[in-house]
């Protein structure tokens, strides 16, 4: 009896995608099927990647930071890297997780589907600036949903990097909230700006808003250019932010000033080493 083909059967995958990986990844199920929850995930790791795909054409290495089970690794790998393995120059792809058993099953299934230039390493972001597994440049780096300090762990790792290209889906930092709300009383009488985050609510979505200003500005100041964009279908997800940032060579002169400015303006200048360096 014939075997159905499963992707005419399911357009929304993409030709030349492995079903294997897909089965792997429980994008599919073991009979080759999309359910609704999956069929989400597929659409959302899709829409990533086309973002990211431009992206790779000058690109041997990419570091995907806080990377979980390396969705996004496997099928940028499967779709993109793996046609160039034949290749001198064909590309590595280095997941950095510290969840050690998911480390553990993501080499396992690159072993398993032939992907030979895949790695994985049970390491803090900021610890992997630092690892010797990892080549002293690196062309992309990606943190999706990187909790709390680890996505400016993230930047600082690209930029050590050298990184051509950055793409950042932040998660919740609470660091500037924080720092905000313990010199609330100071910052009240210093200026009616602090009307802004007088009450709680205000101070965690005024506090999150303005962490993704900061970095912004920090990129500029290092070279890049920033594009911040919305991840249409994440729509489950409060945190749908998207910033892509492109070394272009020329620093923007005055976004340290702008940073140090907004810092200065919003009594919270000791963070000035987290995003004004």
């Amino acid at each position: 009896m014939k075997k159905p083909n499963i992707p005419a059967e399911i357009p929304e995958i993409r030709p030349g995608q492995s079903i294997e990986l897909l089965k792997e990844l429980h994008i599919l199920t073991r009979d080759g099927k999309l359910n609704q929850d999956t069929r989400r995930k597929l659409k959302q790791v899709y829409h990533l990647y086309q973002f990211i795909e431009p992206l790779l054409a000058d690109a041997t290495s990419l570091a995907d930071h806080g990377a979980g089970k390396s969705y996004l690794g496997f099928i940028l790998y499967d779709l993109y890297f793996k046609a160039r393995q034949a290749d001198e120059q064909h590309g590595h792809i280095y997941g950095i997780e510290t969840r050690k058993e998911l480390v553990e099953k993501s080499r396992e299934l690159a072993k398993r589907l032939g992907f030979a230039g895949m790695s994985f390493l049970d390491v803090t972001v900021e610890e992997s600036t630092h690892s010797a597994a990892l080549p002293a440049q690196i062309d992309v780096v990606t943190a999706l949903h990187a909790c709390n300090t680890a996505t400016d762990d993230a930047i600082r790792f690209a930029l050590e990097k050298n990184a051509k290209h950055i793409v950042l889906v932040p998660c919740c930092q609470a660091e500037v909230a924080a720092t905000m709300r313990a010199r609330k009383n100071e910052s009240l009488g210093k200026t009616p700006l602090s009307e802004l985050w007088r009450h709680p609510i205000h101070t965690r979505e005024l506090g999150s808003h303005l962490t993704n200003v900061l970095r912004c500005l920090l990129l500029e100041a290092h070279g890049y250019d920033v594009t911040v964009t919305e991840l249409v279908g994440w729509e489950h997800s409060m945190k749908n932010e998207l910033i892509i940032a492109s070394k272009r060579g020329a620093p923007r002169k005055n976004a340290r000033e702008r940073a140090e400015a907004i810092l200065r303006e919003f009594n919270i200048e000791e963070l000035a080493p987290r995003f004004a360096y």
